[in-house]
């Protein structure tokens, strides 16, 4: 059962309840490779479905537009600290109710619509708010765009210095959805500087693995750091901006009320609670494990013949080209999501096919490393996605299921008894 208990809500709407209960079973009963998901802990959970979830707090602490916000104040000041001392900067904004909303407060920041600003192509592994052309950054901005090379599968800084040099972005983001290297900060920081562009590092799929000590830090390198609070870093469905003191009050004006209202304070308290856990010791450990196990499940797909964007990964993400296996992204993944394995179908770099039915396969390891798996398990993981690839039938995806089943079983889940 779903855990911490849900008696009220059952007796309230039994309907609702039994889709809660559902989904946290499915949850237990599959291996969970979505790499911008995870599992929060109780703690958390406990957090988001708090009485703060009934408080209106418009403005900031100190400073708001309704009365009654003694604790409120505090908790929003709490997580903020913890903030600061987790990542090592000098400000923080915990409001923004998600990634992209984030990212659009730093161009309501420090831009005007028709500036030119610079990030990484969506189909090389970029962000829909890194100015792509879809998106309101796209739209309302001169984005200009960079990806990786097509023989290394790897951002070339030299090629992204030309285009900086030739093009000179206000603004350059650096960072992504589907990065499985290292990203290098202080190359990016570099060219900033020599064409006088702020550069914003988007973390949000690795900033658990920077409070852990699994990758390097942006701070010191890029003036403005845009995360997500869940993914490796294991908190709700949140934001922070993190900077420099002199884009504090910027920042915060974009925030607050620039594109939103009151802050989901709820959701302020569960991103206190993360960032509490994630300065624990363990936590690092938790980290280093998560890219011991991409490595090593990525190892092991290589030995069974998969084809890996950039050759592997050096951090929680892999990139999987199916284009030797005759079979695109969207039937794989729907195949595996069948065999008890869930991830994501994902365009790689240079992708012949459409975003829709794309070749390739997103994994990460963040949420099985979470419920206790290790690289032991890695090889049989790596058996169990070759296998639902390639099978014929729903019998075979089946069976992988059973076998799927009976290994988690052996694994706790935080949030289901």
């Amino acid at each position: 059962m779903h855990q911490p208990a849900i008696p009220h809500l059952a007796a309230a709407d039994p309907d609702v309840a039994a889709l809660v209960e559902g989904e946290a079973r499915r949850q237990y009963e599959k291996v969970r490779l979505i790499a911008s998901e995870n599992y929060v802990s109780a703690a958390v959970l406990e957090a988001t479905g708090t009485v703060l979830t009934n408080k209106y707090s418009e403005g900031y602490a100190g400073k708001r537009y309704y009365e009654g916000q003694l604790y409120v104040d505090q908790v929003e000041a709490l997580a903020i600290a913890r903030a600061k001392d987790l990542f090592g900067v000098e400000h923080a904004n915990v409001q923004p109710y998600s990634g992209s909303p984030a990212n659009l407060a730093i161009y309501l920041a420090l831009v005007n619509p028709g500036d030119k600003v610079m990030g990484m192509a969506l189909p090389a592994g970029g962000h829909l708010t890194h100015g792509w052309g879809v998106s309101a950054t796209g739209k309302w901005f001169d984005a200009v765009q960079y990806g990786v090379r097509k023989d290394t599968g790897r951002v070339d800084l030299d090629e992204v210095r030309e285009l900086a040099l030739a093009e000179r972005p206000k603004l350059i983001f650096c960072g992504g959805t589907a990065i499985p290297r290292t990203i290098d900060f202080a190359g990016f920081a570099e060219i900033a500087r020599e064409v006088d562009a702020v550069l914003v590092a988007d973390i949000a799929h690795i900033a658990g693995l920077v409070a852990g000590g699994a990758h390097p830090s942006p701070v010191g390198h890029a003036q403005i750091i845009s995360t997500t609070t869940h993914k490796t870093l294991r908190g709700p469905r949140g934001a922070m901006l993190m900077s420099d003191a002199q884009y504090a009050k910027p920042l915060d004006k974009a925030v607050f009320p620039g594109l939103q209202g009151g802050p989901h304070n709820h959701t302020t308290a569960a991103i206190a609670v993360a960032l509490g856990e994630a300065a624990q010791p363990g936590f690092r450990d938790y980290a280093a494990a998560i890219v011991a196990n991409a490595r090593a499940l990525a190892e092991a797909l290589v030995e069974r013949g998969f084809d890996l964007v950039s050759g592997g990964t050096d951090n929680h993400l892999i990139l999987v080209d199916l284009g030797n296996k005759a079979v695109a992204g969207k039937p794989a993944a729907r195949a595996l999501d069948r065999a008890g394995i869930e991830l994501n179908y994902n365009s790689v770099p240079f992708d012949p096919r459409k975003p829709f039915d794309p070749s390739g396969i997103r994994l990460g390891t963040a949420a099985i490393t979470t419920r206790g798996l290790g690289v032991d398990q890695m090889p049989r993981l790596a058996e169990w996605i070759d296998r639902a690839i390639a099978a014929g039938d729903e019998a075979e995806t089946d069976a992988i299921a059973a076998e799927v089943r009976e290994l988690l079983a052996g694994y706790p889940m935080p949030g289901w008894s």
